[in-house]
């Protein structure tokens, strides 16, 4: 039977990529049954009818799967933020960095509009950035204007799913299509999904840009931490994860603990005073959001 891979997901119907040909498929209702549902990124065995019709026969096994946006198999997430307009805001950064560290999806960091900052605003950017740099993420300074940094990017993109996420208002549209102009044709719709902008189509497809492939989503609709329970959350900071195993007590919150090995490193400057500080304040929101029953 041919396999292939969900490119895209559209009232009812799977379009299934595969030595480039796309076939339309429908799910067979034995999926339903077992409460199985398609998403774009599915590895997935399927067949075509006499008739023309395909069908999706089997789905593969996930590497991952995120519900919003409803995509599975994600390599990376490019996080995008700009320098200034709107300024750079390390709290939705770090929020952004638990989501997908608790995903297990690798995040690249992408900082847009340098070209727009004065000397004082470029120097506090570039703190920041030696930080994540620091502790183990990658950077990439850009400027969409005068496509500084761009080939940075778009190695990253190569033979993987990626989907972009940040800052509203920092150019993600603008920066797919200084990567590649031959976007252009499709500007309308990269900058209505990926820009949160006013068209209210909600499917999920994947576009090649390079030798790899973008979701064209909305991103992440919800930044709330819905699954995440308050003993997970340094796991989500690496630079916690990797203190946590010489706290004195297992299973330490890093709160009000003695020999917290993660305070420790806080107090000599190892782990920045901010990126605590945000912590303890998800930890504090984790805490306090309303059971689900």
């Amino acid at each position: 039977m041919p396999e292939g891979k969900i490119i895209k997901a559209l009232s009812g119907f799977y379009y299934v990529e595969t030595d480039d040909t796309i076939v339309e498929c429908r799910g067979r209702g034995n999926f339903r049954n077992k409460k199985i549902t398609p998403l774009v990124g599915d590895e997935a065995v399927y067949s075509v009818e006499k008739s023309g019709e395909g069908y999706l026969l089997e789905i593969k096994d996930r590497k991952n799967e995120l519900v919003r946006p409803p995509i599975a198999n994600v390599d990376q997430a490019i996080l995008v933020f700009s320098a200034v307009e709107p300024n750079f805001s390390p709290n939705l950064l770090d929020r952004f960095l638990v989501l997908i560290e608790f995903n297990e999806i690798k995040p690249l960091i992408v900082i847009t509009k340098i070209d727009l900052c004065n000397e004082t605003q470029l120097q506090s950017v570039l703190e920041y950035v030696d930080y994540y740099r620091q502790i183990g993420y990658e950077v990439c300074l850009t400027s969409s204007k005068t496509e500084e940094g761009l080939e940075k990017v778009l190695p990253h993109l190569a033979n993987k799913i990626s989907v972009f996420a940040g800052q509203s208002g920092v150019g993600k549209s603008t920066l797919l299509n200084a990567i590649n102009p031959e976007l252009d044709l499709k500007t309308g719709i990269i900058s209505t999904h990926l820009g949160r902008g006013k068209h209210t189509t909600r499917h999920v497809e994947l576009i090649k840009i390079g030798e790899g492939l973008v979701a064209d989503t909305p991103g992440f609709s919800s930044l709330e931490f819905i699954d995440i329970e308050a003993e997970d959350l340094s796991y989500c900071f690496i630079e916690m994860r990797e203190k946590s195993q010489e706290c004195k007590f297992r299973g330490c919150t890093h709160l009000k603990e003695p020999k917290c090995a993660v305070k420790e490193a806080v107090e000599n400057g190892e782990i920045t005073t901010e990126r605590y500080n945000h912590y303890v304040s998800f930890i504090d929101e984790i805490r306090d959001r309303k059971p689900r029953y």
